[in-house]
């Protein structure tokens, strides 16, 4: 029987470096990948109702084995509890866990509940630690990594946080089969932005091997999350805090992908890696009708996230609105400066860079033809 691999990637953050482990098993051993990294024995852990359900019976087994006591706070599962209020709950209970500086608090769950709990941590004791546990295909191969803490706003996405950087990352493969498909196929589009980035070999990868990732083939999994994890893991050596723009690459597809979130209410209607998939193909398509892109390069783009089952076409979606009311969601965009929003396009697969010179008003044209207005 052949034996799935693992991987240990460095995130090389100067005076906070941290370690991303990648292994099929971790959850189970969970209490001896953490010891190290606590002083008490109980450990507070933020999770939600559907990750609660398949996995805290076997968390606490695994916490129980290496003398640890789980404290839970249990969630709802979904967009809205990025929010004041639930951030406010998960505060609170940090406090009543006394929980100190030098402490840590695991996130257990996906996107949601890593940006909500490490936001929390960043501000309760003016800093505390934290330990991403991700379950979803998203988390491990995205949200987990680098930093980023936040909260939405009815304003938009993203908009109050932080960057506070994890303690640990451990990412256990086996959680992914739990996911319903919807969730496997989201996160998997965060798995061909690396490609398109800066890695047309990667693309090439995808484009044969992502309909046995989504389908569970466990070695293509671990590839998947390694190759994606070392790719954010140097942009966000050399970018942590998104200064010099290198960092930015990694919003390819969600600027267009953010704008049609708040279009469908940050609901099940359009899920984030949903969004994105759809944002990156329309960067193409718009990246194409800007002379940068070769047509047949946007073929393959759509194609792949088609054939996968991810959306790659606005009509779709079946909008009630024009071009110009998804460019004026991208007014809060939070990489909005001095009035102009840069664009991420690309001039070929595995060829994105930074636009400043994007006219909204072509976007709203463009956006128009999309929707078949």
């Amino acid at each position: 029987m052949a034996v799935t691999p693992a991987a240990r990637i460095t995130v090389d953050i100067a005076g906070a470096p941290y370690e991303v482990r990648i292994e099929p098993g971790l959850i189970d051993r969970l209490g001896r990948e953490i010891r190290p990294f606590l002083r008490k024995d109980t450990v507070p852990i933020v999770t939600d109702a559907h990750v609660a359900a398949q996995w805290q019976a076997r968390v606490d087994a695994a916490l129980h084995a290496a003398g640890l006591i789980g404290r839970w706070l249990v969630l709802p599962a979904g967009e809205s509890t990025k929010s004041w209020a639930f951030l406010a709950q998960v505060v609170d209970f940090l406090i009543a866990e006394d929980i100190e500086r030098r402490d840590r608090v695991i996130a257990l769950g996906g996107g949601v509940i890593g940006d909500l709990t490490g936001f929390a941590a960043s501000m309760v004791k003016r800093g505390c630690g934290f330990i991403q546990v991700p379950t979803t295909l998203l988390a491990q191969v995205d949200s987990s990594v680098g930093g980023k803490t936040a909260i939405n706003t009815a304003a938009g996405k993203n908009l109050v946080g932080a960057f506070h950087q994890p303690a640990l990352v451990l990412a256990d493969p086996d959680t992914l089969n739990t996911l319903p498909l919807r969730e496997t196929r989201a996160g998997y589009a965060e798995v061909v932005k690396y490609g398109l980035i800066d890695d047309a070999g990667f693309f090439a990868w995808c484009e044969t091997h992502g309909a046995g990732l989504i389908a569970g083939d466990a070695e293509a999994q671990v590839t998947a999350i390694a190759r994606s994890v070392a790719a954010k893991a140097r942009i966000v050596a050399a970018d942590e805090k998104e200064l010099t723009g290198v960092r930015a690459l990694l919003n390819l597809g969600h600027t267009f992908g953010h704008a049609l979130e708040a279009e469908t209410g940050f609901s099940d209607r359009l899920i984030h890696g949903e969004g994105v998939a759809l944002g990156m193909a329309l960067a193409a398509r718009f990246s194409v009708q800007q002379s940068l892109m070769a047509a047949t390069d946007a073929d393959r783009v759509v194609s792949h996230l088609e054939s996968v089952g991810l959306p790659a076409r606005l009509q779709g979606l079946k909008l009630d609105c024009d071009g110009r009311r998804l460019a004026d969601h991208m007014l809060h965009d939070k990489k909005m400066d001095a009035g102009t929003l840069p664009f991420l396009l690309m001039r070929g697969i595995g060829q994105t860079y930074m636009a400043k010179d994007v006219d909204l008003n072509e976007v709203a044209a463009f956006l128009d033809t999309e929707l078949g207005v």
